[in-house]
C-alpha cells in the first residue's frame, strides 16, 4: 500500500471534553423521563484515539452524537477545543456503520466531495484527492461508482471522504463492524496507517474488545444503565502496530481486564 497523505497545515487536530454531561429522555409524551447518560466527565488528548466499549443500549451512540451535534445534552458542555459543540460542524467527522456514499459519484468524485463545496481549489482538490486514492489503496477504481465496490472498499471510500476534510475530530460509530474478518482487520490496519500522518483526535466506538485495543491509546468501559463510564484503561502497547501486536502479553493481559470489568455488568433483560 502507498503512504499516506502528507501531513497539511490544514490539519487542526483538538483535545475533546465532555463536562458533566447527562442525557435524559421520554420513551412517550406521557412517561417519565428515564437517564440514558449519566453524569460523563472524559477528557480526550489532541491527537489521540479513545476507544469506548461496552453492551449495546448503555449510551455510546447517544454520546458520539451529543459530539456530532445530532443530539443535545439535558446538562453538561462539550467542546472541541475551545469551542462549545452546539450543532454539527464539518470540523467533527462521522464515519458510520454503513459506508456512506454518494451513489450517483465516482471513489474520486466521493474523496473530493466536501473541499469542493467548501470552495478549496480545484487543484488542491486533486491532489489531495489522488493521494488519498493511493492511501486507500484504490488506485485503478478512480472512475468507479460504490456499486462497482465491495463493501470495505466502500468503507476505505468513507473513512478517505472524512480525512480529506482535516477534521479537529473524527467520531467512528462501529465503522467496521459489518465486514468479515479479514476485511476488518484490513481496515483496522489501514484506519491506523492514515492516522499516524494526521493524528487526529479520535472517538472509536465498537463492541469488539480486541479492535479497542488494537487501535487505541486509551480504552473507556461504558455501561448502563444510566450510561457510565466505568473505567479508562491506558494501552502499553507501542505504535506502529500489526497483527502480531494482538498475541502480545500486554495485549491479552488488558483484554482480560477489560471483560472482566463488562462481565460484571447484567445482562439486559
Amino acid at each position: 500500500m502507498s503512504a499516506v497523505p502528507r501531513p497539511s497545515s490544514q490539519d487542526g487536530a483538538e483535545n475533546v471534553s465532555f463536562n458533566g454531561v447527562e442525557r435524559l429522555f421520554r420513551v412517550s409524551d406521557d412517561s417519565a423521563e428515564v437517564a440514558g447518560l449519566g453524569r460523563i466527565d472524559l477528557d480526550i488528548s489532541k491527537g489521540e484515539i479513545f476507544c469506548l466499549v461496552g453492551p449495546s443500549g448503555c449510551g455510546k451512540t447517544t454520546l458520539l452524537n451529543i459530539l456530532a451535534g445530532f443530539d443535545h445534552p439535558t446538562a453538561g458542555t462539550v467542546h472541541v477545543g475551545s469551542d462549545l459543540v452546539t450543532a454539527p460542524s464539518p470540523d467533527r467527522i462521522v464515519v458510520f456503520q454503513e459506508p456512506l456514499v454518494f451513489p450517483w459519484l465516482t471513489v474520486m468524485e466521493n474523496i473530493a466531495f466536501g473541499p469542493s463545496i467548501r470552495g478549496v481549489p480545484k487543484s488542491r482538490i486533486n491532489a489531495d484527492a489522488r493521494e488519498f486514492v493511493e492511501a486507500i489503496g484504490l488506485r485503478g477504481f478512480e472512475r468507479s461508482y460504490p456499486y462497482q465496490l465491495s463493501g470495505g472498499m466502500r468503507q476505505r471510500v468513507a473513512l478517505a471522504r472524512a480525512l480529506i476534510n482535516r477534521p479537529r475530530a473524527l467520531l467512528m460509530d462501529e465503522p467496521f463492524s459489518a465486514l468479515d474478518a479479514q476485511t476488518k482487520q484490513q481496515m483496522q490496519q489501514l484506519f491506523l496507517d492514515v492516522w499516524l500522518t494526521h493524528r487526529t483526535t479520535t472517538l472509536f466506538i465498537t463492541h469488539d474488545v480486541e479492535e479497542a485495543i488494537f487501535l487505541a491509546d486509551r480504552v473507556g468501559v461504558m455501561l448502563g444503565r444510566p450510561g457510565r463510564i466505568a473505567g479508562t484503561f491506558d494501552v502499553p502497547l507501542r505504535r506502529p502496530r500489526d497483527v502480531r501486536t494482538t498475541t502480545t502479553a500486554p495485549f491479552v493481559e488488558l483484554k482480560a481486564k477489560i471483560l472482566s470489568l463488562l462481565w460484571k455488568e447484567p445482562l439486559p433483560k
